[in-house]
């Protein structure tokens, strides 16, 4: 799928992986930034270690982005409680 299509993908999906991470809001922008990066970089590595699934935005998709988009939310949560916690 073409990087635009992963792009528009990651912001749907940041939306969705703010709601599934964080329990409180810590800024629409932020969640959408940091989905948007988890959605292209899945979508990437799924596409170089999957199987060929062509140009396709279907489910698979979606949920490809959302597992993406929530680890980069877990990730950044993780390191910024850590941070919080020794400051």
């Amino acid at each position: 799928m073409p990087i635009l299509s992963w792009i528009l993908l990651g912001l749907i999906v940041g939306l969705l992986g703010g709601k599934i991470v964080s329990r409180r809001d810590e800024g629409m922008f932020l969640n959408i930034g940091l989905a948007i990066v988890g959605a292209v970089t899945s979508g990437y590595l799924f596409n170089l270690f999957g199987p060929d699934r062509g140009e396709l935005l279907d489910l698979f998709s979606v949920l490809v982005a959302t597992a993406g988009a929530t680890l980069v939310l877990v990730g950044y949560h993780g390191i910024r409680h850590m941070t919080v916690q020794r400051g």
